[in-house]
């Protein structure tokens, strides 16, 4: 089941948060960088404005009861590369590794898609770090190619995230 999140949900929102990246993440960075990301990017005054942000969604996927990930998407001025008012980025989505292998994730970006198409929007986006072999996969096989490339900064190390893009119209 996927239900939106608001800002009554901020402290499950940033357990899964942490919980998600730590575990997608932590065994291809030093702690110090991992914990300095994780400290900066999920506080609760950050994550809630995000949730405040009219141009952001947020989405708790549940299986068994349980929060089993999350997905975020930004449009407009909230996307984090100036993409147009056409495009939908979707900035996070993670399952949680207990939950893996449940058709999860599809489910997730089916959901992205679907704000995309009800919305109107000639494409959606995101990035993925150029290591990610496992989410660089996923999104080739749903029809992502990649168009270009940003830097993202795990704590004091800078890393390639790939953009990856699929026109919808």
């Amino acid at each position: 089941m996927i239900t939106p999140i608001t800002p009554a949900d901020l402290h499950e929102l940033q357990k899964i948060s942490r919980e998600t990246f730590d575990e997608t993440f932590k065994d291809q960075n030093t702690s110090e960088n991992m914990n300095a990301y994780l400290d900066q990017a999920f506080t609760e005054e950050k994550l809630i404005s995000e949730l405040n942000n009219q141009s952001s969604l947020f989405f708790f996927i549940r299986h068994g009861g349980h929060n089993a990930g999350y997905l975020k998407v930004n449009t407009g001025d909230a996307q984090t590369e100036s993409m147009g008012h056409d495009a939908l980025e979707v900035e996070r989505i993670y399952v949680s590794r207990t939950f893996q292998k449940l058709g999860l994730g599809k489910k997730l970006l089916d959901k992205a898609f679907e704000i995309a198409y009800s919305s109107d929007r000639d494409k959606i986006w995101l990035g993925v770090w150029e290591h990610n072999a496992k989410a660089l996969a996923f999104y080739k096989r749903r029809g992502f190619v990649q168009t270009g490339a940003h830097s993202f900064f795990m704590g004091d190390d800078e890393q390639t995230d790939l953009i990856m893009e699929k026109r919808l119209k």
